[in-house]
Parts: structure tokens; sequence; C-alpha cells
């Protein structure tokens, strides 16, 4: 009788020990994604596309021969708008560029100059944009004048 009472107090113990772990073994949180809204896209001029006759070399250049169509490129430019930043982006595939829906929210993360946007909304894809500029979302910035101090009005 007395092997059994072990057997049967080891195993309660070995339940209690059981119950008492957390539920989770893994203490870490889950970091949240960072959102952002596309507010707009705009065509901003990134180049020019030049085809002719220049760059050939003295020879075609001293017969006179200079002719250069040249058409301005367009790239498409996106406003990202967070809680207290504005970046502005550019697609780094220039030959097929996709095009986001404007006013859906989307998920990024930045690397160096770099941004990897997906759109939950759409086909869920990663593309790689070009950060062009940033700027803070402050309110404080209207009545600031050049110098980061308030402005003083009579």
């Amino acid at each position: 009788m007395k092997f059994r009472f072990s057997a049967l107090s080891s195993m309660i113990l070995a339940l209690f020990l059981i119950f008492a772990m957390p539920v989770t073994a893994d203490g870490k949180k889950k970091k949240t994604e960072a959102r952002a809204m596309l507010e707009k896209m705009e065509a901003v001029p990134c180049g020019a596309k030049q085809r002719g006759l220049t760059g050939l070399g003295a020879v075609w250049g001293s017969a006179g021969i200079t002719h250069v169509n040249s058409d301005e490129k367009l790239c498409p430019q996106y406003l990202l708008r967070t809680d207290d930043m504005e970046y502005h982006i550019r697609p780094t595939d220039a030959k097929h560029p996709a095009v986001l829906p404007i006013g859906h929210e989307v998920v990024y993360k930045i690397k160096k100059d770099r941004m990897v946007v997906k759109v939950p909304d759409g086909d869920n894809k990663n593309r790689t944009y070009q950060v062009v500029a940033m700027n803070p979302t402050n309110s404080d910035t209207s009545a600031e004048d050049g110098s980061g101090r308030p402005s003083e009005k009579p």
C-alpha cells in the first residue's frame, strides 16, 4: 500500500507542475505591423529618354549629325501618411510599376532607404519602393517660423 501512495503523490505533483506552467511557452509579444494611409499619387519627372545620333563619336559629330529626340520620363510617386510622418516613395521597378490603390491602408517596413509595402486588402504582395522624402506631420509646425521657435504676432 505504501508503494501506491508514493506513485499517486508523485502523479499529483506532476499534474500540479503541468498546470502551474503558463499556457504559452513563448513569452515574446508579436510586433504590430506599421500601417500607413495611401493619400495620393503624382506623376513626377524622373529623367529623360533620349534617342538619336549624339555620342556616336567625332566622325559623326564632325559631319554635323546631332539629331536627338528626347521625351521626359514620368514616374509614379506616392504619398504615405502615418500619424507622425509623411513618406514620398517611388517604385524601384521603373519598367513595370504596380499601381497602388489610393485611399487604402498599407503595411510597410523600412530598410535603409527602401520601403517594403504590402496592401492587405489587395493582392497582399510585398513591393519595394525607394523613399524619396520624409516630412514630419506635426500640427505645431504651422505656428512656427523658420527658426523653430513659435512666432510672436502682436
